[in-house]
This record gives C-alpha cells, structure tokens and sequence, in this order.
C-alpha cells in the first residue's frame, strides 16, 4: 500500500462506514488499506451475510454491527445511528462511506476528504469517471446506468456529478440534514439529489477503480440490475415531484 501523506493537524474525527454484504474474501485488505491516522473509527457493517464477514472484520480492527434486514441502504443507516449515538463531543466531523468488496482504493481517503478540509464542500463524491479503471471493473449497464442518473440528476436537480460512486465523503451535519430515508440501492442518488435540493457545496474527486473481489450482488445478476435501475430511477422521478 502506498504511504498515505500525514494527516493536518488538528484533524477533525473521521469514521467510516462500511456496508458489507458476504465481504469475507475482501474485507481484510479493505481494512489494511485504510491508513489509519487520519481515521477514528472504522465501522463494519455486516449486512445480513451469510458467510463469515464479521471475523476477518473484527481482526482487521474494525468495529462490526450487525443489520439483519438486508439492502445497502438499512446498512448506511445502521452506520450512522451509532455514530450520532455518541456523545455529542466524541460525535464525528466527517463520516466517509466505502464499500467492502476492495473495488475502491481506501489509501485514497485523504484526496477524499482534502476538500472538505481545506475548501468548506460538503459532500465529496469519489468519480470513477474521473479517475481510471481497471478493464472489466465497471460492466456495460452499470456505465450507462451511471451516465443516465447522473443526467436526470443536472437535468432536474442542476447537480453536475459524474457519478454515483460509493467511495464517498460528507460533514456530519450535513448529512443529518439530509434526512436518508432509502433502504436499498436508492440510497446513493437520494444523498446527491438532496444535496442538490438543499443547496449543499459539492465537489468530486478522480479515484481508481479495480474488479472487486467476488461477484457483485447487483451488477453481477440480472435481477440485482435491473432491481437496482428501477429503484435509482424512481428515486430520482420521486424527489423531482417534492
């Protein structure tokens, strides 16, 4: 893993949530990747797997939850519900979302959240877009899925985002602010859309992109496709009514 630059001082409390779906294979070197200064806490949660997920999890360093109502969506909001349950104090600044299957590049994290620190954006979007990728790591239909929402979204939000990625960073009371109320695979466009909506700075940043380890419980089956297409479309169609 290449050395990650040292975190600013003084750092405001980073926590990272991590939705893990039968992850086993990849949640370890998710978790070694991820440099650890510039991080407080890292949460994974188990997102009613059925494979060993929470071992290599917890070896790893993480904190492991466990939400047994399966969908991306229930697994982001059990992330979140233990980080506002702390402490007001010990509560966090930013809290960065990553998935678990390695396709990202966590050694990334500090060009993530680099806006936020040093410009006062709000949401940072991690483009795979912008950045390169592997061959094979983004199929056909998840491209132009991404290239379809991301259009709807300028044409009836004026959100100029380039992508839907995962690999994402947001202010903790922005993101409060933002009410997520989506359970399952709406929950990335519902967060750029109510950005949009209520104005908030955003920005995004190239990242690097890598076939993930495993096969992809959405684009990896024709059900998870197109179940995930029709819920991306109809969020957005949804909140353009409001």
């Amino acid at each position: 893993m290449p050395l990650s630059p040292p975190p600013p001082t003084p750092l405001p409390l980073i926590d990272i949530i991590i939705p893990a779906h039968n992850e086993a294979r990849s949640i370890g070197p998710v978790l070694a990747d991820i440099p650890r200064d510039w991080v407080r806490e890292v949460i994974v949660v188990d997102n009613a797997s059925t494979d060993d997920t929470a071992t290599p999890a917890r070896a790893g360093g993480a904190t492991v939850l466990r939400e047994d109502r399966p969908g991306y969506g229930f697994a982001c909001l059990r992330g979140m519900a233990h980080c506002y349950a702390r402490p007001a104090p010990e509560q966090p600044a930013i809290i960065v979302f990553l998935d678990g299957d390695y396709s990202d590049y966590p050694e990334q994290l500090p060009e993530l959240v680099r806006p936020i620190l040093e410009d006062g954006v709000d949401l940072v979007i991690g483009s795979r877009a912008l950045g390169q990728r592997e061959p094979g790591a983004m199929l056909p239909q998840q491209i132009f899925g991404n290239w379809l929402a991301t259009t709807l979204l300028r044409r009836l939000y004026g959100a100029r985002f380039t992508d839907l990625g995962p690999f994402r960073a947001i202010r903790a009371d922005a993101l409060r602010r933002l009410d997520m109320q989506d359970q399952t695979y709406g929950w990335t466009v519902e967060m750029q859309l109510k950005a949009a909506k209520q104005g908030l700075r955003c920005a995004e940043v190239p990242v690097r992109y890598r076939r993930r380890i495993g096969v992809s419980k959405v684009s990896g089956t024709v059900k998870g496709t197109l179940g995930a297409g029709y819920k991306i479309l109809w969020t957005i169609f949804r909140y353009a009514r409001g």
